[in-house]
């Protein structure tokens, strides 16, 4: 399993709350690598603006891999796929081929789709099938690209529909594209699931577990909460899981400090569970 840090991208001058690391992307880059850390999750707001190219040749610099693209700073500005003004709406789901493009042109392998879908509201199954539709076509760009899409249940508080990994596993099959997999993450899953082990088994056993979120039960960084992370490491490693966890918290009690003490935390437990 690899370790990897949500951080925002150049284009954004106000940080987000779960944007980690402090100062100029550079600056951010280079504290990722100190830390150790194997790749970084970038999170855009407007990716067909930044140079790719650079981006890619700074990363690789320091040794760094992308992990994923995050659509999260599009989901909290309020740009969804489900908007129900057609303008936004149409507006997203544009920036949705941006976020594609952009993860093949840095080497990304996958996209998230959390908060950035929206609600179905009202309208329901209407909503439900229109996103997955949405999402269909998105991945046929995203296979031509050599890049996947990844669902995220979430916490009934923050979305009104896949709100679990079974939920999330039943709407792949309605998508029902290779290139749709699932995103775990372990604050929403602490609010929906009745277990730590059958959510990560049952999409392991799909074979569309491919990323996973930590985040402790405040959202704050692991090791700031009450999430015992251990089981949840040690579930995923009997899994046979290898590919990124990565830490998408608050940034208290600022950011710098809670992505070295997040690394720390999860790091200390996967050298016991490896030795």
């Amino acid at each position: 399993m690899k370790l990897a840090l949500c951080v925002q991208t150049p284009e954004i001058d106000t940080p987000g709350p779960v944007a980690l690391l402090s100062g100029t992307f550079e600056e951010r880059v280079r504290k990722a690598a100190t830390l150790g850390v194997k790749g970084v999750e970038l999170a855009p707001m407007n990716p067909a603006t930044l140079d790719a190219a650079s981006i890619r040749e700074l990363l690789q610099r320091h040794h760094l891999e992308v992990a994923a693209i995050a659509s999260v700073s599009l989901g909290m500005s309020g740009l969804t796929l489900l908007h129900p003004d057609p303008s936004v709406s149409t507006q997203a789901r544009s920036r949705l081929d941006d976020l594609i493009r952009f993860a093949a042109a840095v080497g990304a392998p996958l996209v998230t789709v959390g908060s950035f879908r929206g609600r179905v509201g009202d309208s329901g199954a209407e909503g439900r099938a229109k996103l997955a539709h949405i999402l269909r076509e998105a991945a046929m760009l995203a296979e031509q690209q050599g890049v996947r899409l990844v669902v995220e249940p979430m916490n009934r508080f923050q979305a009104d529909f896949i709100t679990t990994a079974e939920e999330g596993l039943s709407f792949l099959q309605e998508i029902g594209h290779p290139a749709v997999g699932l995103l775990l993450d372990t604050n929403h899953m602490l609010t929906e699931e009745t277990s730590w082990s059958e959510p990560f088994r049952r999409a392991m056993d799909a074979g569309k577990l491919w990323h996973v979120h930590l985040a402790d039960s405040n959202r704050q960084a692991p090791g700031y909460g009450l999430i015992n992370f251990a089981p949840i490491l040690e579930v995923l490693h009997e899994l046979g899981y290898t590919d990124y966890l990565s830490i998408e918290a608050f940034t208290k009690p600022d950011p710098d400090t809670a992505a070295r003490d997040g690394v720390q935390h999860i790091r200390s437990l996967l050298e016991k569970i490896t030795s």
